[in-house]
């Protein structure tokens, strides 16, 4: 009646097997999305220029790795207390695209400056958008503040935009 859907993706083995993360499994998870969109194409009349991808935690690291390995998978992108495993790519394969970043400032399970685990790192979020702004050539930027939210947007040539907004909050995600 909306005219959206919400498609809630499930790791196949407990956790994201991301490049660099602790699990140490074979990454499939991009082909996973690829069939994932192939198959909702298939089931349902969806408009694939218009998908967006977000998740939470590890799922905002698989959000990360989407949007700099399939950036012209979705039409934006929106992790949330999440970022890539060390190390941080130096650029991404695909165009910038629409990217809003939302992270706690005192989260502890994905630190703003990452953390390591076992014989890995949580990249540092500030490096890894610094790095997507020079990738992306976002600039212009512009803080703002939105309730509890201290926000700052940059924008390229292309009219993409990378926005990242903090909360003074722990390891969460509310509507609020």
């Amino acid at each position: 009646d909306l005219g959206l859907a919400l498609v809630a993706p499930k790791s196949a083995h407990g956790d994201w097997a991301l490049p660099g993360s602790p699990s140490k499994k074979e990454p499939v998870e991009l082909e996973y999305f690829d069939a994932l969109i192939v198959d909702l194409q298939a089931r349902f009349p969806i408009d694939v220029t218009n998908l967006m991808a977000s998740g939470f935690s590890a799922g905002g690291m698989m959000v990360w790795n989407l949007a700099c390995d399939r950036g012209d998978m979705f039409a934006a992108y929106a992790p949330i207390s999440g970022t890539f495993w060390e190390p941080i790519p130096q650029s991404c394969a695909t165009k910038p695209v629409n990217m809003i970043h939302t992270h706690g400032k005192t989260d502890r399970t994905v630190p703003l400056t990452g953390r390591p685990i076992r014989d890995t790192k949580q990249g540092s979020v500030p490096e890894v958008l610094d790095m997507y702004a020079r990738h992306g050539g976002y600039q212009n930027a512009r803080d703002y503040g939105d309730g509890d939210l201290e926000c700052r947007e940059l924008t390229n040539d292309a009219g993409k935009l990378l926005e990242i907004c903090l909360h003074p909050r722990g390891h969460d995600m509310r509507a609020s």
